[in-house]
């Protein structure tokens, strides 16, 4: 069977097993796109079907857009890899729980070696009151973030935490403005990612927001918990994207299409487009935690854009060595093999099924079964 047919069959399962509600899958092999497809449902309730582009709530594949921000800023010399995170935010000294104040870079923001963990709280009486922590400052956030005891020693383990909204600080602040202003002046704008910003540039484009339940997702609300397959439960706040007082997060807090974000990994394949210098591409996708006995998960360690897999039989994927792969939780996800050219980016309106799930997996293992 060829890719085309493997594929459609894939998504059209998933859609009719009732696991996910609708997608666009994209997949470019030495530039050249050899699958572009939309499926399924947009918005279910309204009738609305899903095309190439529908605008998704992009979650964690914010984290690789403001990564390519952070590297275009040191190609620029606004800063370096080595900088002291104080060096631009003088306050942000967050303590280990012995009390002591362990320096973090850039870097260590980069790879999530910071040992920064878990996200600023509202207080007891903020809670009560109905605050919104969204709404918090910026300088709010950091203080709150600071304040949270560290998990270790910065550069000497790995834990997915709150690193990259620390950066889009730090972007936004050496542009004069938002962490919006520094991606549209060095990623998006560059780029011509039209869509991609921290609000919904076409309202009746963006997909609904669905979460998993056997046989029938079901649509989010205001705040909609899903247990994950780690045994956690992920919090979803879908309302977030129409808010213009909201933190700008540069963990998650971006939307924008597969088109768009396809132009971004396509870009960092392809030596860095009008974006990054070809060196500066190379050390962002290369493995950035190689003095750790594993990052991620087995075979699986850390560059600055996202998973690098170091050893791929032992991560249980069919990608070369050297591949970067990552996710977003309302249902997406992506990768880039530069040994073999492929660049896929796999977006969904439902989580977790569409990030980590058997879609994600069945994705993958259906294009290099059909190379």
């Amino acid at each position: 069977m060829d890719m085309e047919a493997s594929l459609d069959a894939v998504v059209n399962r998933a859609i009719d097993d009732g696991r996910i509600v609708g997608a666009t899958l994209l997949v470019h092999k030495d530039g050249r796109p050899i699958y572009e497809k939309a499926h399924g449902m947009a918005d279910r309730e309204a009738g609305r079907a899903m095309t190439l582009d529908t605008i998704f709530r992009f979650s964690s594949l914010t984290k690789p857009i403001v990564a390519a921000t952070i590297l275009a800023l040191v190609d620029a010399g606004k800063l370096t890899l080595h900088d002291l995170v104080t060096r631009h935010l003088p306050d942000f000294r967050p303590k280990l729980p012995d009390g002591s104040q362990p320096e973090i870079t850039i870097h260590h923001l980069l790879t999530h070696t910071s040992g920064l963990a878990g996200t600023p709280v509202l207080t007891p009486a903020e809670e009560s009151a109905g605050a919104n922590r969204w709404h918090l400052s910026v300088d709010e956030m950091m203080a709150r973030l600071a304040g949270l005891p560290l998990l270790f020693v910065p550069g000497t383990q790995w834990n997915y935490g709150p690193s990259i909204d620390v950066l889009g600080v730090i972007a936004g602040k050496l542009v004069g403005g938002s962490l919006g202003d520094a991606i549209a002046q060095y990623v998006t704008g560059p780029l011509r990612m039209r869509d991609t910003q921290f609000s919904v540039s076409y309202p009746a484009r963006l997909a609904a927001a669905y979460g998993d339940r056997k046989g029938n997702p079901e649509r989010m609300g205001a705040k909609h918990n899903v247990a994950s397959p780690w045994g956690s439960v992920v919090t979803y706040d879908p309302d977030r994207i129409f808010d213009a007082k909201a933190f700008q997060s540069g963990g998650g807090g971006a939307a924008g299409t597969g088109i768009d974000f396809m132009v971004l990994v396509e870009a960092l394949r392809s030596g860095g487009g009008a974006i990054l210098k070809p060196e500066t591409v190379a050390l962002g996708l290369s493995n950035q935690t190689p003095q750790l006995a594993q990052a991620v998960s087995p075979g699986m360690m850390f560059s600055y854009f996202g998973a690098f897999v170091d050893v791929p039989a032992a991560a249980g994927l069919p990608m070369a060595r050297g591949a970067n792969r990552w996710g977003g939780i309302y249902g997406h996800n992506w990768f880039i093999d530069p040994a073999n050219g492929l660049v896929v980016v796999s977006m969904s309106n439902t989580g977790l099924e569409g990030s980590d799930g058997a879609y994600r997996t069945d994705v993958c293992n259906t294009v290099y079964a059909a190379l």
